[in-house]
C-alpha cells in the first residue's frame, strides 16, 4: 500500500492529508481543496526557480570541491581562496540597503527582535536551544501543560 495520494496534481503523503485535512483544518473557515489548489499553484510558479536554485548550489559544492582536492595537503591561502569564491559566485558584493515591511503579523515576530532560529535540524539541541532562547524554555512549556501526556 502506498504512503502517498494524488491530490488534483500533486502527490501528498497521507499523513501530511490527514494532519491538514483532520488535525488544522477543522474549526477554519477554509475548505481542504483549497488548501491543495493553492499549495498546487505555489509549487507550480516556485518549483522551476527553486530547481535552478539547487542545481547552481550543486555546480558551486562542484567547484570547491575540486579546488579543495587539487590543494590537498598544501596551505589555503586566504587571499586566493576568497577570490576563487568571488570568480565562482559563492561570494558576492554587499547588495544595497533595504527594508522589509511586515502585514498580518504577530508583533512579537514583527517588531520584537529576537536570535536567529536557523539551526541544523540534525541535532536536537541546537534546535531545542534555539526555541528556548525565543520563546522562553519550551521544556517549560510542554512540561508545564498537558500536551505531552
Amino acid at each position: 500500500m502506498s504512503n502517498w495520494e494524488k491530490i488534483g496534481g500533486l502527490q501528498v503523503a497521507k499523513s501530511l492529508r490527514n494532519l491538514v485535512e483532520q488535525e488544522v483544518l477543522p474549526g477554519l473557515e477554509i475548505e481542504a481543496s483549497e488548501i491543495w489548489d493553492k499549495l498546487e499553484l505555489i509549487l507550480h510558479e516556485f518549483m522551476p526557480r527553486n530547481k535552478a536554485l539547487l542545481k547552481k548550489r550543486e555546480d558551486i559544492q562542484e567547484k570547491i570541491d575540486s579546488w579543495h582536492k587539487e590543494r590537498a595537503g598544501q596551505a589555503i591561502d586566504s587571499v586566493e581562496y576568497e577570490e576563487f569564491l568571488r570568480s565562482i559566485g559563492y561570494i558576492v558584493d554587499e547588495g544595497p540597503d533595504f527594508f522589509v515591511e511586515t502585514e498580518n503579523v504577530d508583533e512579537e515576530i514583527a517588531k520584537i527582535a529576537g536570535p536567529q532560529l536557523v539551526v541544523p535540524v540534525m541535532n536536537a539541541r541546537y534546535a531545542l536551544n534555539a526555541a528556548n532562547a525565543r520563546w522562553g524554555s519550551l521544556y517549560d512549556a510542554l512540561y508545564g501543560t498537558d500536551v505531552i501526556p
